[in-house]
């Protein structure tokens, strides 16, 4: 197999609150091979954005990293220097924000701002500037006459994609995503998505995509990370995971979302809300909202195992992963957890 050109190992991040430490990741572990889309979803507050902003090592100031390693083409990003970490950011690791608006400076034109990035940043001539932003700009399908227009001049899909733009400014090996099509109508959304894989394709990066849809993981994505209440519960092939999931959490989300094959039937919500991560309980953190759930479900933390291949998933009920399955696709069975 490739070597991963990310691993992540145990990684834990923790915010200081008042006089305690609230720990929002913990324990992640995962790969993101070269040249792949990983999705990392899961529900809001579940520690997504706050693990996806650590492999830029851009935190609020309240935040640490609580220990693990992330070793990026064979560095520790976690253990690098700050001046170190400046030379990987944009030009190896680079970042699309979900709000493209509030990303780009409203009183520069666009291409000022490619510029900025390629000259300071590049070490590009500004002839050399102008002829790269062209570039980019053909490469995710804007008209190379719009460089001298303001983020305001631009619809929401189109300021996206100059966020993709600026991302891939400085030919970096990898790109996070942070839920860039959360804000967009569902046309625009797929050509957000079309655009990625299409980049992904021709340039041979790896992606790793934030969002709450797994709609758009299975659209777009070869990999998922499902996260929940700071803790990767469920990690394997797209189609694998999403069609035979093997962790309850898993299983609920997917009966959250439409099915346009069929379409008749109902949504069926998880009842109750993701733990405080201030206090959460012991065992495992699904425990209260799941309907499979054991005593021994309450009181051990379930780790990573394996259930089919690279397929894993936290959960002690794994062997009778099947049989859950079969049952999650009744309303009735989430309507009372046990």
């Amino acid at each position: 197999m490739t070597q991963p050109l990310l691993t992540l190992k145990d990684l834990s991040i923790a915010y200081r609150v008042g006089d305690q430490d609230t720990i929002a990741v913990e324990g992640a572990s995962f790969d993101v091979q070269p040249g792949s889309i990983v999705g990392l979803v899961g529900e809001s507050g579940c520690g997504k954005t706050t693990l996806a902003r650590s492999l830029t090592r851009v935190l609020a100031g309240n935040a640490r990293i609580a220990g693990g390693e992330a070793i990026f083409d064979g560095r520790d990003i976690m253990a690098l220097s700050e001046r170190a970490m400046n030379g990987l950011r944009w030009r190896e690791i680079a970042f699309i924000p979900q709000s493209a608006m509030n990303s780009l400076d409203p009183v520069y034109t666009v291409g000022t701002q490619l510029a900025e990035v390629l000259i300071r940043r590049g070490g590009l001539g500004r002839t050399a500037a102008r002829t790269r932003a062209e570039e980019l700009f053909e490469w995710v399908g804007i008209e190379t006459n719009r460089l001298g227009d303001y983020p305001h001049q631009f619809s929401g899909g189109m300021r996206q994609r100059v966020a993709i733009a600026l991302a891939l400014a400085l030919d970096p090996k990898l790109i996070i995503a942070d839920e860039p099509v959360t804000a967009l109508d569902v046309i625009v959304q797929r050509q957000i998505l079309d655009q990625l894989r299409e980049l992904k394709e021709r340039l041979g990066i790896s992606v790793i995509l934030v969002t709450h849809d797994i709609s758009v993981v299975a659209y777009v994505c070869d990999r998922v990370v499902v996260m929940y209440a700071g803790r990767v519960v469920e990690t394997g092939p797209m189609a694998a995971t999403l069609t035979a999931p093997a962790h309850p959490y898993t299983m609920g989300l997917r009966n959250a979302f439409p099915d346009l094959a069929s379409a008749a039937g109902e949504l069926t919500p998880i009842e109750g809300a993701p733990p405080d991560l201030a206090s959460p309980p012991p065992g495992c953190r699904f425990a209260p909202r799941c309907p499979f759930a054991e005593a021994r479900c309450r009181t051990d933390v379930p780790g990573l195992d394996v259930y089919d291949g690279d397929h894993l998933a936290a959960c002690h009920r794994i062997p009778e992963a099947e049989t859950l399955r079969a049952r999650a696709v009744v309303s009735e069975t989430w309507e009372a957890p046990a």
